[in-house]
């Protein structure tokens, strides 16, 4: 497991590029046959993926960093598969998982294990965990069921759809929040105006950019704004006190995973344009 630790509004400053993307940027994801993992010290979560062909997988606790005896001892777990068909068991019970479809796993003592429908057509489950403080029943929310909430303008290239999986208005969580956002032809741009939150930590997955394609990830205060160039299937992790957005060479999707102290997913300090530098 890859361990990250963030550095303060004062040393984020001086970062170089690469330095910026070794502490913020998670580019491992998706492996075939393989659970990469990445521990942040920002609220402590836990940013992965497992991508199975021909073979299931089980997610297991990483002892040195976790000091649990299974992933799930004192954490919950989202998940979404941009992939192919596939299926997650978690203990005795199966939840076959469509394109798209989430999944939430409460704390509890579970046996977890991924596996793929087609080993040619691999699922892709891309998974945030935060720790929790209790336990909350496993829930899966379709796609084909979930209610998308429509934002932003041509005018604007902003134009998306909101899917919100796991949030209070659907299910009770400890502190994860997650969904996924998708942009039209023509939109590039996320999150703007900008915001940051205070009271909570986020990781964005982008994917669906195509190969000769890109996506420009703002980050830092706004008057100290920086940036890096993020590819198909990368993530970003955002610390609460730094702002976040992105524009993209075309359009594209991302999935936003939050945790922290307040689940209210408006509980956003917006930062006028004005003010960006």
């Amino acid at each position: 497991m890859d361990v990250r630790y963030s550095p303060d509004r004062e040393g984020f400053q001086f970062m170089t590029t690469d330095e910026l993307r070794e502490t913020f940027l998670i580019d491992n994801l998706f492996q075939k046959n393989k659970i990469p993992m990445t521990y942040s010290d920002i609220d402590r979560s836990i940013t992965g993926s497992a991508v199975p062909s021909g073979k299931s997988f089980k997610l297991t606790a990483s002892k040195k960093e976790m000091a649990a005896k299974y992933f799930t001892e004192r954490r919950e777990i989202g998940v979404i598969n941009i992939g192919g068909k596939g299926t997650i068991k978690v203990g005795s019970k199966e939840f076959k998982m469509d394109p798209k479809d989430a999944l939430y796993i409460g704390r509890g003592k579970h046996n977890i294990e991924f596996r793929s429908d087609k080993a040619n057509q691999p699922a892709m489950f891309y998974f945030v965990s935060y720790p929790a403080h209790t336990e909350y029943p496993s829930k899966q929310i379709k796609f084909a069921k979930s209610t998308p909430v429509k934002l932003g303008s041509d005018r604007a290239a902003n134009k998306r759809t909101i899917y919100k999986y796991i949030h209070p208005g659907t299910m009770p969580t400890c502190q994860l929040v997650m969904g996924l956002t998708e942009l039209e032809e023509g939109s590039v741009w996320n999150t703007m105006p900008a915001h940051t939150h205070q009271r909570r930590s986020e990781v964005y997955m982008y994917f669906g950019i195509e190969k000769n394609s890109i996506l420009i990830h703002i980050f830092g205060e706004p008057t100290e704004t920086r940036h890096i160039i993020i590819r198909d299937k990368q993530a970003a992790l955002s610390p609460s006190w730094s702002m976040h957005a992105g524009c993209g060479t075309q359009n594209y999707s991302f999935i936003w995973a939050m945790g922290g102290e307040n689940q209210d997913f408006d509980d956003m300090d917006s930062i006028p344009m004005k003010e960006l530098k």
